[in-house]
């Protein structure tokens, strides 16, 4: 957890230094007032001395006032410190996801991610808070109750040496039972965020498919999975309080029974035993304290190492040490293999082709032939298994990966957009774009038509994954916000399937024209969205199976004459 501290940063470090200081301050007058207590009864009752009492008494509200002020200012520097310390994590974390490769954010799953980056930060923050407070509070007023209660009485301190040791035992068995306990219940809810979040973004099947009732079944049978190792991890620690309030109760009747004797053999004061019950009981409440802390750290802990998990992983992209440009732009694959990790099958098995830039490449097959994972290779999404892929005869992973992600756009099969407006999602990848920019993206994305019809046009409110816009309305705003950047490479992995077929040749005609001198790849399902390109890929089970135009593989490659005559029909294939 200690690795974490480091995301304490600027003023916060003098806040986290500040808080404790404070804290002292208010030990030190907490321990003073029993002993004002004692003297007040053993000195100034005893004697009728009515002015020592009063004195004396004036002395310990002067000293409650500056505790009071040292624990509230604690308080303050405490939060100040350990709100700054979450805030970092949370950046800190974040931009290591960002880092990270797909391989990465696979194997860590999205609803984990979540989970730590919210639950897991705020347990630390949590627990950061408890520690500059109760982890220095709790510590000196045990040590200082134990100094002054010896110095009260060496014989009343035989019980605090057979009360102690009894509540530490028992909390060091219990923390080592309930850690385990509380990192599984962490991994419990993230199995609820993952249910959670296939059931929110799935509704539209789910409603469809009539399942409802099926899927609040799996909810409640994670949710209950959760609620039972909860219980689980808390019945340990229910035992704590009980315990420690045993042995104080016992504690103070010892005291009382053996002070008394004592007291009748004129070897104590009355206030003396008052003083030892009240430093008695600060050292037991010292204990509940770090029992509480130890309630937290379990769980905290548990949440540390599994945000460290995440800081500690290194991404699979590696960024080269010594950097090539590029001053070129067409794409060759040599000899290239992949597959998603090393005990999967592979998708892609031995693929050459050479794509020369200003080319238009359509890239088709089957599903599962390996279409998307081959695409994904270029900007470095994945890296090859074997092989090397080339842009400007210079293997992509000899260049920065910034270099490289500037000059390639992609438009995915799933159009995702962002909450904010038209013109942000316009703008996403390209912030400077002119009102001209975004208007000549817009008509060639054929998407001017629609955004006409909105009434506030380009600030037309666009709601989470925009889901206030059509299938087709929001490939087309994909479109456009990747043609407004003027990719060198521009990549459309099957981005027009939701588009209407005069829309879709609008489409193709547009992007030939604006990006003439770039290289473009499109990937589709359909005939009609390839066959005009300069060349097609045929790929069938992660391999290649033909390479040439339209007319050529109809007549040598018989997967795509199949895909034709089912698309096209046998009598337009038989013409061509």
């Amino acid at each position: 957890m200690s690795n974490l501290l480091k995301y304490l940063k600027g003023h916060a470090i003098l806040c986290a230094i500040i808080a404790p200081l404070l804290m002292l301050v208010e030990v030190a007058m907490d321990l003073s007032l029993p002993t004002l207590l004692s003297n007040i009864i053993d000195i100034g009752i005893a004697n009728n001395d009515y002015a020592y009492v009063v004195a004396t008494g004036i002395k310990m509200l002067i000293f409650a006032i500056i505790g009071l002020l040292g624990g509230v200012g604690c308080g303050i520097f405490a939060t100040i410190a350990a709100l700054n310390l979450g805030q970092n994590l949370r950046e800190g974390l974040f931009s290591k996801i960002q880092s990270l490769s797909f391989l990465e954010i696979d194997h860590l799953k999205t609803s984990s991610l979540i989970t730590r980056l919210t639950n897991d930060i705020t347990q630390v923050q949590t627990m950061f808070l408890m520690a500059l407070k109760i982890l220095v509070r709790a510590p000196f007023l045990c040590i200082g109750g134990l100094f002054m209660a010896y110095r009260l009485s060496h014989k009343l301190s035989i019980i605090l040496v057979v009360a102690i040791p009894i509540i530490l035992i028992f909390v060091a068995l219990i923390m080592s039972k309930s850690f385990p306990l509380f990192k599984t219940m962490q991994e419990k809810i993230d199995n609820v965020n993952n249910v959670m979040r296939e059931n929110l973004l799935g509704v539209r099947v789910i409603k469809a498919f009539n399942m409802e009732e099926k899927q609040h079944e799996r909810f409640d049978e994670t949710n209950d999975d959760l609620m039972n190792q909860s219980i689980k991890a808390q019945k340990l620690m229910i035992l704590l309080n009980p315990v420690v309030m045993l042995v104080v109760n016992f504690s103070v009747i010892a005291v009382l029974w053996y002070g008394g004797y004592l007291v009748n053999d004129g070897l104590l004061e009355t206030g003396k035993i008052l003083a030892f019950i009240n430093y008695l009981t600060q050292i037991m409440m010292s204990m509940m304290m770090v029992i509480m802390i130890s309630m937290n750290l379990s769980r905290a802990k548990a949440s540390a190492d599994r945000i460290n998990e995440v800081l500690k992983t290194e991404s699979s992209i590696k960024e080269s040490n010594h950097p090539q440009h590029l001053d070129a732009y067409d794409i060759e694959f040599k000899n290239v293999s992949f597959k998603y990790h090393d005990h999967s099958e592979e998708v892609l098995k031995n693929i050459s082709f050479h794509i020369k830039q200003g080319q238009q490449v359509g890239i088709i097959g089957g599903t599962g032939s390996g279409k998307s994972s081959l695409i994904s290779l270029i900007p470095r999404l994945y890296d090859v298994t074997e092989g090397e892929v080339l842009i400007g005869g210079k293997n992509v992973k000899s260049l920065r990966l910034k270099d490289l992600r500037d000059q390639i756009g992609v438009v995915l099969q799933e159009s995702i957009l962002f909450s904010g407006t038209i013109a942000s999602n316009f703008k996403f990848g390209y912030h400077e774009a002119t009102e001209e920019e975004l208007n000549k993206a817009a008509i060639d994305a054929q998407a001017l038509e629609f955004i006409q019809t909105k009434e506030d046009g380009y600030d037309t409110v666009v709601e989470q994954r925009g889901k206030n816009l059509s299938g087709g309305q929001k490939q087309r705003v994909s479109i456009a916000r990747t043609l407004i950047r003027n990719p060198k490479i521009l990549i459309l992995d099957d981005a027009s399937s939701a588009l209407d077929m005069a829309t879709e040749s609008k489409l193709q005609r547009a992007i030939k024209e604006r990006m003439k001198d770039s290289t473009v790849i499109l990937i589709a399902q359909r005939i009609s969205a390839v066959m005009d390109a300069d060349q097609i890929i045929v790929l069938d089970h992660g391999q290649v199976s033909g390479i040439g135009t339209h007319e050529e593989l109809l007549k040598t490659n018989e997967i795509y004459r199949s895909i034709a005559i089912s698309q096209l029909g046998e009598e337009a294939v038989m013409n061509e």
